[in-house]
């Protein structure tokens, strides 16, 4: 299905963007791990399962990480014809009153969270519009739609990215670049695993609020994004489908 599409994957080394390197790398996909670290590592284990990935180091809040990113992905392929943007700060959150958040720390999740995919949007538009196809994958949130508490910088952010994606997806119409978001609800990855007291407050919560009543895994979400990745999207833009079980209705 995605056939030598050639995929970048921010924060693709672990949790919910390694489920979806994975899957792409399965589909034919030529997968570009775009991260901070293990990405040289992650790309290896696609590889040696016979599968075409690499990986590269990328600081998406930063714009000459995130060029560099760019013209090292057209050097090795030519080309650029998906990108996820994935990398976000979420794993290591603390619930605390929106009082108590500190600008730095306000600024810190703004700069990966927010600023991060208008820079890769940015760096890979002029090679999407020149070939007139191109398919921009925003992962936000269902705690956007929910207003959850206590983690107001998060949220902040997640529904900026989803008025990103809609006026994105109006400024690319012309050109044949779709953008589109997938909202997952609270997801079984290693690092919210890892973040107990965050797991404690929410994992119970979110699957009773869900009509599927169980937990979701990675694996739950990777098939919208090989969905919007593909050609069975092609008339989709500016669309954000909340992939959580039924908690939101959107």
């Amino acid at each position: 299905m995605l056939d030598r599409k050639v995929t970048i994957i921010t924060g693709a080394s672990t949790g919910l963007g390694w489920a979806i390197a994975e899957r792409y790398s399965a589909e034919g996909a030529h997968v570009v791990i775009a991260d901070v670290k293990n990405y040289e590592e992650s790309a290896r284990r696609i590889s040696s399962g016979g599968l075409n990935a690499i990986g590269i180091h990328t600081d998406v809040s930063s714009a000459d990480s995130v060029s560099a990113l760019v013209e090292e992905v057209v050097r090795e392929y030519g080309r650029i014809d998906v990108l996820v943007n994935n990398a976000a700060v979420s794993g290591d959150l603390s619930l605390m009153p929106f009082e108590e958040i500190t600008v730095s720390e306000w600024r810190r999740l703004m700069d990966v969270n927010l600023l991060g995919p208008f820079l890769c949007a940015r760096a890979v538009s002029p090679h999407m519009r020149r070939q007139k196809w191109g398919r921009i994958i925003n992962i936000c949130s269902g705690t956007a739609f929910k207003g959850t508490p206590y983690m107001l910088h998060y949220v902040s952010s997640k529904g900026g990215l989803i008025t990103m994606t809609r006026a994105l997806a109006k400024e690319f119409g012309d050109d044949n670049v779709l953008v589109n978001a997938i909202a997952p609800g609270y997801t079984l990855t290693e690092s919210n695993l890892a973040n107990a007291s965050f797991a404690a407050k929410h994992r119970e919560a979110a699957v009773e609020s869900r009509c599927l009543k169980r937990d979701a895994y990675p694996e739950d979400i990777v098939g919208a994004a090989v969905f919007f990745a593909g050609d069975d999207s092609s008339f989709i833009t500016g669309q954000i489908l909340a992939v959580d079980g039924g908690s939101v209705y959107h």
